[in-house]
């Protein structure tokens, strides 16, 4: 009498088994959760898209405001000393000075921000106290000036981009392609093979094949991109998205250095998933900036 030990098990179940690659790394976040805040994001983004400078300037200004917040709150817990409310309303007035007067009014309220923090710093104390850590606290108070405010004015010009007879929602939806194409692939590289990292004593994690995962997605979405919406040369779109990654990159590992001096993991739990405002927007400010530089370049903007 046979029994199920004896019985031969189907072929079928070995036919239909497939060796699929098996990720290397962990995806170290909740994917659900992250997924979830994605499509919502995409959403507002793709909202304010169709809007034109009309809503993409308040979606910019509350990105950078909520950023700010983030990142001074965490150096005030450190004991920096900077001053959270004039910082806030610099950054406010940089992103929104861009909308009538452009890089002029950009480059003026910068300065005059810069002035204030220099100056105001020297008198935290008073008249007859020397101020303490100065140089420390001017420096980061200006450090973050440029790294959200300024660089995220140049991505509220975009919108203001029309060159090519191409309306500015088509040159905003080309850098938001770049830069989903580029956190895609790079995302998937490093997860699947990532096994030899870019900057151990900087960001662990951060490995060779995401980068060139991430080239490989921008570079491509770049070329259709340009080809496709601006109606340009792919080349330009090739070289887009390659100084795209670049910077995306190293905004990603200067954030990585911030919070490891300051011994925090993210900025803050705001996006479930993804941590806080400025761990989605590390690598978003510095290429916005680039796109709007080479954009303007090449189509005789600026």
């Amino acid at each position: 009498m046979s029994t199920d030990k004896d019985t031969p098990k189907p072929q079928r179940d070995s036919a239909l088994h497939l060796d699929l690659p098996k990720p290397k790394n962990s995806a170290g976040r909740n994917l659900t959760q992250a997924i979830i805040v994605g499509v919502i994001l995409a959403l507002i983004v793709i909202a304010a898209l169709i809007a034109g400078p009309i809503g993409w300037y308040p979606l910019v200004a509350v990105a950078v405001g909520g950023g700010m917040w983030e990142v001074l709150t965490r150096l005030r817990e450190s004991g920096y000393v900077v001053p959270r409310t004039l910082l806030l309303v610099a950054g406010q007035a940089m992103v929104w000075s861009t909308w009538p007067f452009g890089v002029t009014g950009l480059i003026f309220t910068f300065t005059v921000s810069a002035i204030l923090l220099m100056f105001g710093r020297l008198f935290h104390h008073g008249r007859t106290t020397a101020p303490k850590n100065y140089l420390r606290d001017t420096a980061v108070s200006i450090f973050v000036l440029v790294w959200i405010p300024l660089f995220g004015s140049f991505g509220a010009m975009i919108s203001q981009l029309s060159s090519w007879d191409v309306p500015g929602s088509l040159f905003i939806l080309t850098f938001m392609l770049c830069v989903v194409g580029s956190d895609v692939g790079g995302y998937i590289a490093g997860v699947m093979f990532g096994s030899h990292p870019m900057a151990p004593a900087v960001s662990p994690k951060k490995s060779w094949e995401g980068f060139a995962g991430s080239v490989t997605f921008g570079v491509i979405i770049g070329s259709l991109s340009l080809h496709f919406l601006l109606q340009q040369d792919w080349w330009i779109g090739a070289i887009l998205g390659f100084v795209l990654v670049i910077c995306a990159t190293l905004g990603d590992l200067v954030e990585s250095q911030f919070k490891r001096e300051l011994g925090i993991k993210d900025m803050s739990n705001f996006l479930p998933g993804h941590g806080g405002l400025m761990d989605r927007l590390d690598g978003m400010l510095p290429a916005a900036a680039v796109t709007w530089l080479l954009l303007s370049l090449v189509s005789g903007y600026w």
